[in-house]
C-alpha cells in the first residue's frame, strides 16, 4: 500500500530532538550531484563527521553545499563544500535513516528511508515537508533516488519495484514493476543506485548482487540488462553518478569507482578506468560538483560503536 502523509510544522516534529548518540564535532563532508560550477583547487577534500553519524548518502545542489544523510537516527548535515564547516540542517528522530538523498532547484531534499520510507525535507528550513509510506516496512529497503521529469523514483532493494514520488508536496505515487531480464535475488541488496539514461527515457539501476547494470523503460518496467566490456560485473554496486554518456559506479566494498563509457542508446558500458584512493573506506554514493566526486565513507567493515570516527573525501574527475 501506498500513502502520503503530510507532517506537522518543523517545531512540533522536532522539538526536543537531536543527534542523539553522536559527537558534534562538526567539520563536515562535500559531495555534489552534476553542477557545472569549479570546484576551486583550495578547497578542502577530505572532511570529518561527528562520530557515529553513520553516513551513506550525498548529495549536491548548484550552490557548494553538500547534504548528508545518517543511518543512525535520519539526521541530515548540511556542510559548506568551501570551508568543510557543517551544521545539523535536520535532526531526524527515533528509528529514521536518511539513506540517498537528492536536492531540487526548488531546494527540497528527497530521501530515502530505508524502511519503506520516502522523505521530503526543506534544505532552506530544515522543514519535514512530507513523509511517503511507499511500502510496508518489514521486508523492504528503499535505498536511493533519482529526479527526473516530474518524479524522484526510489529503488527498494528488496524488491523488484521502483516507486515515482511527484515532486512537490502532493500527487499519486507510482509503483514501477521491473520485468524483462530483471530477476530478484533473496536475501541479498538488489536494486541500489539509479540515474537516467543519457536520452532521459529510462532509468539506469545497478544490482548490487551480482553486481549487474539494466536499462528500466519508464513507461513499462521492463528491465534490459546493459552488457558489460572491459569488466564482469559491478559486483558491490552503490551509488551512481552520470555525466553525459559517462557513468561512474560507486563499488564500495572494494573501495573504487568504476568509470563507464555507455552506447547512444545505454545498452553496453565500456570500461574507461577505475578510481582508487587510499583514504577510501568503504565509500557508498558519489555526487559531483565541477570537477571533483565526493563520497562518503560508511565503513560497513568496520565495527560501528559510538568513537567510530567518520569522513567524506574528494576525488578529482
Amino acid at each position: 500500500m501506498i500513502r502520503n502523509h503530510p507532517q506537522p510544522s518543523r517545531r512540533t516534529f522536532l522539538g526536543g530532538t537531536a543527534l542523539a548518540g553522536l559527537g558534534l564535532g562538526l567539520a563536515t563532508v562535500g559531495a555534489g550531484t552534476a553542477s557545472a560550477a569549479p570546484a576551486r583547487s583550495t578547497w578542502p577534500t577530505e572532511f570529518t563527521l561527528p562520530n557515529a553519524f553513520l553516513p551513506e548518502g550525498i548529495t549536491i545542489g548548484d550552490k557548494p553545499y553538500a547534504y548528508m544523510g545518517s543511518r543512525a537516527n535520519g539526521a541530515v548535515i548540511r556542510t559548506d563544500l568551501r570551508t568543510g564547516e557543517g551544521k545539523i540542517l535536520y535532526a531526524g528522530g527515533t528509528g529514521q535513516v536518511s539513506v540517498g538523498l537528492k536536492l531540487d532547484r526548488d531546494g527540497l531534499l528527497y530521501i530515502a528511508g530505508n524502511t519503506g520510507i520516502a522523505r521530503i525535507v526543506d534544505s532552506r528550513t530544515g522543514e519535514l515537508v512530507a513523509t511517503h509510506q511507499l511500502t510496508e516496512a518489514t521486508g523492504h529497503f528503499i535505498n536511493d533516488v533519482i529526479l527526473h521529469r516530474d518524479r524522484a523514483w526510489f529503488t527498494d532493494s528488496r524488491d523488484a519495484v521502483l516507486y515515482g514520488v511527484p515532486r512537490g508536496r502532493s500527487g499519486e505515487i507510482r509503483a514501477l514493476p521491473l520485468t524483462g531480464d530483471w530477476t530478484q535475488t533473496p536475501n541479498v541488496n538488489n536494486a541500489n543506485g539509479i540515474v537516467a539514461t543519457p536520452d532521459g527515457r529510462g532509468l539506469i539501476v545497478v544490482k548490487s548482487s551480482p553486481g549487474e547494470l539494466y536499462n528500466v523503460s519508464l513507461e513499462t518496467g521492463h528491465a534490459t540488462k546493459i552488457t558489460l566490456v572491459g569488466q564482469e560485473d559491478v559486483v558491490n554496486g552503490d551509488g551512481l553518478v552520470r555525466i553525459g554518456r559517462t557513468l561512474y559506479v560507486v563499488q564500495n566494498r572494494l573501495n573504487l569507482i568504476s568509470v563507464w563509457d555507455l552506447d547512444a542508446g545505454a545498452t553496453t558500458a565500456t570500461l574507461r578506468t577505475t578510481i582508487t584512493d587510499p583514504r577510501f573506506d568503504v565509500p557508498t554514493t558519489a555526487a559531483r560538483f565541477g570537477n571533483r566526486l565526493y563520497l562518503v565513507n560508511a565503513r560497513f567493515t568496520t565495527p560501528q560503536t559510538p568513537e567510530t570516527t567518520f569522513n567524506g573525501v574528494a576525488v578529482s574527475l
